[in-house]
């Protein structure tokens, strides 16, 4: 079975189950991020995420979550400024780039520099640069507010994620 096939369940399942989980919870369709930052020793570092919401319009917040056990937690956890970049739907290479371990992301790719020197992508539908505003431990991940210092928007289509595959909307209207 794939990841993008159908799972009936005749009944409720118990939380026991973290694949039946997953996939109940995949069942909430979400944008595809790359959130780019600058570690320690000033290289570009970067990951999909496809856990970003927004927290506040009064102040300017958004919320995205990293697992503890990433092997770029620590970077970001000591980041000052991060950039979270919506993706647009012809963009799913980028999308499996950022989410494959060993390989240099950024290699051959044009990024111009934000804020605290975070690397911007190109032709996003959004992108957001923030100030690393507060942490929060919840689970076996860490929850990153992020305080929006500038944005910029593209009218393009976005590249959304639904039951363990990437999907692009319909005509819109």
């Amino acid at each position: 079975m794939s990841l993008c096939d159908a799972v009936d369940h005749d009944g409720p399942t118990t939380i026991s189950d973290p694949r039946a989980l997953r996939n109940a919870l995949g069942n909430f369709a979400t944008g595809i991020t790359i959130v780019t930052a600058r570690n320690a020793d000033g290289s570009a570092i970067g990951l999909t995420v496809n856990s970003f919401n927004s927290v506040s319009l009064e102040p300017p917040l958004i919320v995205w979550s990293l697992s503890q056990t990433s092997s770029r937690f620590d970077a970001f956890q000591r980041a000052a400024h991060y950039a979270v970049h919506v993706l647009a739907s012809d963009q799913i290479e980028l999308a499996q780039r950022f989410a494959t371990s060993g390989v240099d992301k950024f290699l051959g790719l044009r990024t111009s520099s934000g804020l605290g020197g975070v690397p911007l992508l190109e032709n996003c539908c959004a992108w957001f640069e923030c100030r690393n505003e507060s942490r929060l431990e919840a689970g076996d991940h860490r929850l990153f507010i992020g305080a929006v210092e500038r944005f910029a928007t593209a009218q393009r289509k976005p590249l959304i994620y639904h039951g363990g595959c990437y999907r692009e909307l319909g005509a819109q209207d």
